[in-house]
């Protein structure tokens, strides 16, 4: 169990490396500081839209992969387990390979949304339901809770879509602060989350790849 959520907790964290929302969030702040009004109800309604697909989207899967294990019968022996590693190993260090490159300004579609709440929420259910299905991590991470089955499922999902929102909020929260200090944060989390969130996305993928790839061949005689 400690070892599934740790798994899962690194898992949120490329998760939360997402330029795209971040992007968003960003244009959200700047856009209510130019107009002289908060930024909060626009941002919360946009990660709300975000949050409520991703978990919808999660709890739905876990229950699909229940589902068709049990039509099937699906047993997770070793010689699965170890396979899996293999395939999403395989699959992480993939990704890290393909060709990322980092937003430095939000779609233009956020200049006409950004301004009012209700469409941002749609945007980032737009943005979720893109994302949600096509997030190795999550979709990885779904996967070990189906295989583990772990008491309170629910609420581990939900918490890892919660905690992979926490850098677009930490950028909605300092946005919100006036001082020169808070001003100064605001703009060393966007430069950080822009500059260095891909690569650093790209070296995780490849790190933790190359650790379940170590993992499956350390055990190669369970593959057959």
């Amino acid at each position: 169990m400690l070892t599934l959520l740790l798994a899962l907790a690194g898992f949120a964290f490329l998760d939360s490396l997402d330029v795209l929302v971040a992007g968003v969030m960003t244009a959200v702040v700047v856009d209510s500081r130019l107009a002289r009004r908060s930024p909060v109800p626009g941002g919360l309604s946009f990660l709300a839209g975000v949050f409520a697909i991703t978990t919808t989207f999660g709890v739905g899967t876990v229950l699909g992969f229940h589902a068709l294990s049990g039509l099937i019968d699906i047993e997770l022996t070793p010689s699965l387990r170890y396979w899996g590693e293999l395939g999403i190993g395989l699959a992480l260090i993939a990704v890290a390979a393909l060709p990322v490159t980092a937003r430095a300004q939000p779609p233009e579609w956020t200049v006409r949304m950004r301004r009012r709440p209700w469409l941002l929420g749609l945007a980032g259910m737009a943005i979720g339901l893109a994302q949600a299905p096509t997030a190795v991590p999550y979709v990885a991470g779904l996967a070990m809770i189906s295989a583990q089955d772990p008491p309170g499922w629910p609420l581990i999902v939900i918490a890892y879509c919660a905690l992979a929102l926490l850098p677009p909020l930490l950028i909605l929260l300092i946005g919100t602060r006036r001082t020169p200090r808070a001003r100064l944060i605001y703009r060393g989390v966007v430069r950080a989350m822009t500059r260095y969130g891909p690569m650093s996305v790209r070296i995780l993928f490849v790190l933790l790849g190359a650790a379940l790839l170590v993992d499956a061949l350390r055990h190669a005689h369970q593959l057959w």
